[in-house]
């Protein structure tokens, strides 16, 4: 598509709120599912980091 002004790429030919709200809620689902991810990756670290002590623990007995 050509558009003749920012103005009426903004505007989308009438469907501007579907366009931009569809890019919206994806880049929030994005942003959403890698904080998710970091925290999983952060209690992942922190148990093998106990399990990994507790085997170290378990053999210098």
């Amino acid at each position: 598509m050509n558009w003749g002004s920012f103005s009426a790429f903004l505007h989308m030919g009438g469907y501007a709120f579907y366009v931009w709200s569809s890019f919206g809620l994806s880049f929030l689902l994005l942003a959403l599912e890698l904080l998710l991810l970091s925290g999983r990756r952060r209690t992942l670290l922190k148990r093998l980091g106990q399990i990994q002590r507790l085997n170290a623990s378990r053999g210098s007995k």
